[in-house]
């Protein structure tokens, strides 16, 4: 296995489980009205680091697709050098340090949209090797 795939299985592995911090905040301490899941909650009623927990996810989500689709067309075509390498281990990193930085609270602005303009970068230098393989 290439390690832009390993790459990928790990990314898989933390969108997966990145719903367990918002759950465990919804339940832990559930906001005031918040009894069941019949209606989607509504995040202004929940603590910051919770409704935080739940954007995290889906901005994971938000890059994970595009990221899944490329690594797999490169694995496809024979793509795989220098520049794949380096970027799917920095979109790797980036991702856990958004996940990690935006539960917290450590991660604030410009810090998050750096980190994920950086991740977006990385999935275009993936692309472009991709294109350019023809």
């Amino acid at each position: 296995m290439t390690f832009e795939l390993t790459v990928l299985v790990l990314l898989m592995l933390l969108a997966a489980s990145m719903w367990i911090p918002y759950i465990v905040g919804v339940t832990s301490d559930p906001a005031e009205g918040v009894r069941d899941f019949t209606r989607p909650i509504d995040m202004s009623v929940l603590r910051p680091w919770v409704h935080r927990a739940q954007r995290a996810h889906l901005n994971l989500l938000e890059q994970a697709l595009p990221f899944a689709v490329i690594v797999l067309v490169a694995h496809l075509v024979g793509v795989s050098g220098v520049v794949t390498v380096w970027a799917a281990g920095l979109f790797l990193v980036l991702r856990l340090v958004h996940a990690v930085g935006m539960v917290s609270g450590y991660a604030g602005f410009p810090a998050r949209s750096i980190v994920f303009n950086v991740g977006w970068l990385c999935i275009l230098a993936i692309g472009w090797q991709v294109l350019a393989h023809g």
